[in-house]
């Protein structure tokens, strides 16, 4: 019987062991089995449940609390040489104890054996989000700006506020996204991708109203990590602009692939991206409890 403890923080050692544990899954899987906020989360000693085998962590969950708008979030990882042990259902079993009411899960590319215990444990599939690429070097528009917008790059030390103030209304009705605070942003500028250079800022009559972030990572391939345009400027066709400007900047830093994630639910943003040469590469899976459950 696998024994799950939940804990209000993980020491160091354990940090580390789960860093190695996703790293192992990652290279067996194809896939990375945690999104960018668990590691984030879990590297600042964030909470986590666990299960231990001969001495080390062998399958881990991320739990996101509920939010006033927003269901607890999860994430679950077994390492590749401890599976069919019956751990994934242990754990996903204590993660649906300890959030105590609605719950979704994401399953990172869609494995199939993500959907068989999903689908024994009750959890139906609610929502797909898509990874596409594109080969950097294939032809790109060029970038043309409506009159009276001006494009520049993020300032940090100036420009998180204004972002924040521009993120919010952007993704007004996509918490996730929508609800990032002012560590989230400085965690980020913490990480060794972040570049300054890479943060494209339109503004308009002297106020930031879209932006375009990129990220390269460790592996060189390059992403369009979030692209957002106030509701008020929409009409301009800033997405577009934005989303070319990242795209030639990504280019010109040699990158051979680059990716994003757009929810299949987003459908005007998929035709965006196919129009620029996307095509689909992987689908992540969120499951969730039935309602009213």
């Amino acid at each position: 019987m696998s024994e799950v403890q939940a804990r209000a923080a993980l020491p160091q050692a354990e940090i580390d062991q789960v860093l190695a544990l996703r790293d192992a899954a990652d290279a067996a899987d194809g896939v990375g089995p945690l999104s960018e906020a668990a590691v984030l989360a879990l590297r600042a000693g964030g909470p986590g449940l666990t299960i231990t085998g001969d001495g080390t962590v062998v399958a881990y969950a991320h739990l996101a609390p509920a939010t006033a708008d927003e269901p607890a979030a999860a994430e679950l990882v077994v390492h590749p040489a401890h599976r069919r042990r019956g751990h994934g259902r242990a754990l996903l079993r204590a993660t649906l104890a300890e959030a105590a009411g609605p719950l979704r899960v994401w399953a990172h590319g869609d494995l199939p054996a993500a959907a068989r215990l999903a689908a024994a444990e009750g959890l139906e599939r609610a929502r797909a989000l898509f990874q596409m690429r594109r080969p950097a070097a294939d032809p790109l528009p060029e970038v043309k700006t409506a009159e009276g917008v001006r494009l520049r790059t993020f300032e940090p030390g100036r420009d998180e506020r204004a972002w924040l103030e521009v993120n919010a209304r952007a993704f007004a009705t996509h918490p996730e996204q929508g609800a990032w605070t002012l560590d989230d942003v400085r965690a980020r500028e913490a990480e060794p991708w972040f570049d300054p250079a890479g943060l494209f800022l339109a503004e308009r009559d002297g106020r930031v109203v879209g932006f375009h972030w990129t990220k390269i990572h460790p592996d060189g391939l390059g992403e369009v990590y979030v692209v957002g345009v106030d509701p008020s400027a929409q009409g301009l066709g800033l997405g577009r602009t934005l989303t070319l400007t990242g795209l030639h900047h990504l280019r010109d830093r040699g990158v051979p692939q680059i990716l994003l994630y757009v929810d299949e639910s987003n459908t005007a943003a998929v035709k965006l991206y196919e129009s620029l040469g996307f095509t689909r590469h992987a689908v992540d899976v969120m499951y969730g409890t039935p309602a009213g459950t």
